[in-house]
């Protein structure tokens, strides 16, 4: 009787266990028959993704046993590239799932990656220990130059060897564990501050029933509010801490104190509370930096920088420093201006936080009579997509055709072909513009499907622009400001760089390449913004079809340089601030709020307003892999200026110029050594004089 209730127990559970198989979309990756083997995302359903997860943890594993258990000689073909293909299943969830948790996310989801955190985190781990394999990587990389590799094979090789050769393989037996754990518990940490900031973003809202506290704010914005309220059962404007209402209520609201509380909740986001960061941000710097002192390095930056351009530590500092002496004098009589302007319109207090934007707006409309309440009505959102994709096409001779047959994960989510200049098929592409619930902060791009070669075969990219802009309000189509176009051209600049890669491996295509070289790419795309050629491409009025006249095309230009010199000392603050946490030699055991104002105290512009501080909820360093990093910004800002200055020289859409771009830059991923990609398409090296010139900087200026 045992053996058949036995019998029975183990047919119920391997059938249950086929069922269940059966079901799980990811299992069948392969044979999806979805257009170009995209997500079937109607399909997908989250108890799905902690089975497959598990699944893809295993295969990826035993698939590293077959290439350590291999008794051949290690060999390019045997080693190499089964570990960089390695892990497939995993990578299918994976590029899934963390982009559903960034863009649609829902408390089941949250749970989920509460749970394979850690579970990834020791995947990573029991490769990255593999002394195994890493004894058959280092076989092949020192025949290396007898193995006739080519450019981006030997490079892959080199990096590869060079990331094991510097990792946790060569750990002493004592400290193998204590990596493992330390690994473990970062991204558990860093998983929990990334769920606290959007938690506490969409836990504020402010509900204002009389509509005199608004005076200033345009109808547009407020017909936002209301529907807003209208959405949550009550009547009247509520406020949140997106980004389409935080903005347009900090430049045009009257009142101040409205001002000040909007400005207070966004700048104490996770200071205390059900939500508190303070104490994360403490374990995650202590803990990077008792990771990287396993390694004998005296803080983290030294070694997270190693396989960036600047290298250094030193490297950094001095581009920081560089632009702090150039900038930041500007800025500050920048604020003097603001001040004075302000003591005129009445204003008789200190100019604070709260105060910049409104004012700033109030002083560029008087300067140059134009607002981004002028330029809306020009950048209805197909307009600007219709001018954005053309841009492509001008460029690299790329279109874009909508197929609704593509299923996306969202309904205001559109899927697109992109074809090339001749008409074959180049990628996926998809677009999400509007911020939801579930929904993070900010904008940014990302693949759900990288591309690569594979049996000879171009297995081209599938990937997703995601954004915050201001939705349609009744009648009116989605009106863009001006800054949220600028934002969209800098990812779609990202997306080109994924969507135009034309590499062999998957580990280095697209934009698979350092932190300050990445933003190349996608600041270049910005600088389209303000020629008058681009603009008649699309920028006409969305009621009466008028284009936007030369008479506004030129204040843009004249008004291009307005407070040019405080923005540039707003990211260089961040980047001081990422790089105090990240030279750290010591584990910290301070005032959090303190060190973060020390830090940015030498490019301080503006009051510091006590117990706020951004860096509560400045998830680029602490949860999105800019941690000693955001420096990357401003050097790629030096780059993105010298390159656009040579199609300033020739022509913004001379085709000459475009393609040795798109040959140099777009296409080659992290093929081959990136000064070297840099300098076969600009001829020589960058510098900071472009920038400077843009920016309506002197030199030496003081």
């Amino acid at each position: 009787m045992t053996n058949r209730i036995n019998t029975l127990f183990l047919f119920v559970f391997l059938f249950c266990v086929m069922t269940m198989t059966a079901k799980n979309p990811f299992f069948n990756y392969k044979n999806w028959g979805t257009p170009y083997g995209t997500y079937p995302f109607d399909e997908i359903e989250n108890e799905h993704y902690l089975p497959a997860f598990e699944e893809g943890i295993k295969q990826g594993l035993l698939e590293i046993d077959e290439i350590v258990n291999n008794t051949d000689s290690p060999t390019f073909e045997n080693t190499i590239e089964p570990y960089v293909t390695s892990g497939k299943l995993l990578s299918v969830v994976a590029n899934c799932f963390f982009n559903l948790a960034s863009a649609e996310t829902n408390d089941e989801l949250q749970k989920i990656e509460l749970v394979i955190t850690p579970k990834l985190s020791e995947y990573s781990s029991s490769i990255s220990l593999n002394e195994k394999l890493f004894a058959r990587i280092k076989a092949v990389y020192l025949q290396r130059n007898n193995l006739s590799l080519s450019g981006e094979q030997l490079r892959m090789l080199e990096d590869i060897y060079d990331d094991f050769a510097n990792g946790a393989v060569n750990l002493s037996a004592e400290k193998k564990p204590i990596y493992r754990e330390l690994k473990a518990k970062l991204s558990n940490l860093s998983l929990t501050y990334e769920q606290n900031v959007l938690k506490a973003t969409n836990a504020w809202t402010k509900l204002l029933t009389e509509e005199s506290l608004l005076v200033g704010v345009s109808e547009d914005v407020k017909k936002m509010l209301a529907s807003n309220a209208e959405k949550k059962g009550l009547k009247g404007w509520l406020l949140d801490l997106k980004p389409t209402t935080y903005i347009p209520v900090m430049q045009y609201c009257e009142n101040r104190d409205i001002r000040r509380e909007l400005y207070m909740a966004y700048n104490t986001r996770c200071i205390g509370g059900e939500f508190d960061n303070i104490n994360l941000i403490k374990e995650i710097v202590n803990t990077r930096l008792a990771i990287v002192q396993l390694f004998d390095k005296m803080c983290y930056a030294e070694k997270s920088l190693r396989k960036t351009m600047a290298k250094t530590t030193e490297n950094v500092y001095n581009l920081l420093d560089q632009l702090r002496d150039a900038y930041v004098p500007v800025a500050r009589e920048e604020y003097e201006e603001l001040q004075q302007f302000a003591e005129k319109k009445g204003f008789s207090e200190t100019l604070q936080a709260w105060d910049w934007s409104f004012y700033s707006e109030k002083l560029k409309q008087e300067k140059y009579a134009i607002s981004e309440d002028d330029l809306r009505p020009y950048f209805e959102l197909e307009n600007v997509k219709k001018g954005v994709f053309d841009l492509a096409n001008h460029l690299y001779g790329l279109t874009f055709v909508k197929n609704k047959d593509i299923q996306v994960y969202h309904e205001e989510v559109d899927a697109y072909e992109v074809f090339d200049s001749e008409g074959k098929f180049l990628a996926v592409y998809y677009s999400d513009f509007h911020p939801r619930e579930g929904k993070r902060g900010g904008a940014w791009m990302s693949d759900f499907k990288p591309q690569y070669r594979e049996n000879g075969k171009d297995s081209r990219p599938h990937v997703v622009n995601v954004m915050n802009f201001t939705r349609a309000i009744d009648d009116k189509p989605a009106l863009l400001t001006y800054s949220e176009v600028e934002t969209f051209l800098h990812e779609f600049g990202h997306a080109l760089h994924g969507m135009l890669s034309r590499c062999q491996y998957e580990v280095v295509s697209g934009t698979n390449v350092s932190r300050d070289f990445v933003e190349l790419p996608s600041q270049f795309m910005e600088n389209f913004l303000s020629e008058k050629e681009f603009l008649d491409t699309f920028a006409k009025h969305y009621e009466t079809q008028e284009p936007i006249s030369q008479d506004l095309i030129d204040k843009i230009r004249q008004s291009q340089n307005y407070h040019a010199a405080y923005a540039c000392a707003r990211q260089l603050s961040f980047g001081y601030l990422d790089m105090a946490w990240h030279t750290l030699q010591q584990p910290f055991e301070g005032d959090v709020i303190e060190f973060g104002n020390a830090a940015m105290e030498q490019v301080k512009v503006l009051p510091v307003v006590p117990n706020t501080q951004m860096q509560t909820a400045f998830t680029h360093i602490f949860s999105g892999g800019y941690a000693a990093g955001y420096y990357s910004y401003k050097w790629s800002e030096v780059l993105d200026a010298d390159a656009f200055s040579l199609f300033k020289q020739n022509g913004i859409y001379d085709k000459k110029t475009a393609d040795a771009f798109r040959v140099n830059i777009l296409e080659k991923g992290n093929s081959e050594d990136l000064s070297v990609s840099y300098k076969k398409f600009r001829g020589k090296e960058p510098s900071i004089e472009a920038l400077m010139e843009r920016d309506g900087i002197k030199l030496g200026n003081k």
